[in-house]
């Protein structure tokens, strides 16, 4: 059951990041301060669910097609989302 619940929330993770496209068609959301926060949740998010299905793959041995699919895809959310942080982060601290 555990092994259940764990692949359906990297299946979930899988397709959570995709909602901020609908988020950004309001004005508010695109205006300065407010893009920043939106973005860094989401590559944040994308991070901690990249970790979550790396931990449930190797840990709980979820070795299913399923999985491995999860497995990729959100390990390259969890790239991406570091190289956002990254890109939003690193120019205010220099």
């Amino acid at each position: 059951m555990k092994n259940k619940i764990s692949t359906i929330i990297s299946i979930l993770i899988v397709f959570l990041p995709w909602t901020i496209f609908p988020l950004r068609t309001f004005d508010w959301a695109l205006e300065s301060p407010m893009a920043e926060i939106i973005v860094s949740c989401y590559a944040g998010f994308m991070i901690l669910g990249g970790i979550f299905t790396i931990i449930s793959y190797n840990k709980a041995k979820l070795k299913t097609n399923l999985m491995k699919i999860c497995l990729m895809i959100n390990t390259l959310y969890a790239i991406g989302g570091a190289i956002v942080l990254g890109m939003i982060f690193i120019p205010k601290i220099i």
